[in-house]
């Protein structure tokens, strides 16, 4: 018995179109493969920069929450300072400050420190009152005393006059205080010859 070429190979193909079958079936199995591959690599870059994402978002709102955390500090630091310097350098009863002006001060002074080297913690913040007299020295404060510092900033609040004078002997003797709303900034920066920065707030 005698069989033909087409039995051997089935369904009556050749030999030839037999292998480029196989080639073509591998061809499509490798592209499905491919194409799977590239999907999962697609997915696994979105979820990794998603994660990305969302550690580049708790990274600044923990930034976010630490700036605030030393703004806090150091506007308590300034009114500390000026509960010190009511009785001892400035000898007033009472010291009206307009509301929130130290956390104000102690944004304007965190910006300020900024670009620094060591930031707040290299500042050295001196305080003072600026009356018709003259400037007076209000207090200091150190945010870091272990470091040396590298810039100074200097706080100028500026004094109201007493408005009603004719009126003091009726409200007593005790001497009332009283900061305006504006103040100014002077930077010094101590490792450098530059002159100072003035800011007027």
């Amino acid at each position: 018995m005698v069989y033909s070429q087409a039995l051997v190979f089935g369904y009556g193909l050749s030999a030839g179109s037999e292998e480029d079958n196989l080639a073509e079936m591998w061809r499509k199995v490798l592209q499905h493969f491919r194409a799977g591959k590239e999907t999962a690599g697609r997915l696994k870059k979105a979820s990794s920069s998603s994660s990305l994402e969302s550690e580049c978002s708790l990274e600044d709102d923990d930034l976010e929450a630490s700036i605030q955390l030393q703004q806090q500090d150091l506007a308590a630091r300034i009114e500390k300072c000026l509960v010190i310097a009511k009785a001892s350098s400035l000898h007033c009863s009472e010291l009206l400050v307009p509301a929130r002006m130290s956390t104000r001060i102690a944004r304007d002074i965190l910006r300020a420190s900024a670009h620094e080297p060591c930031g707040l913690r290299g500042a050295l913040i001196h305080l003072f009152t600026e009356t018709q007299a003259g400037l007076q020295k209000v207090g200091t404060v150190t945010p870091e005393h272990s470091l040396t510092p590298t810039f100074e900033l200097s706080v100028v609040f500026q004094v109201d006059p007493q408005r009603w004078p004719q009126l003091k002997h009726l409200l007593g003797s005790e001497k009332v205080l009283r900061l305006r709303p504006e103040y100014r900034l002077i930077k010094r920066k101590l490792y450098s010859s530059a002159s100072p920065t003035v800011i007027e707030f």
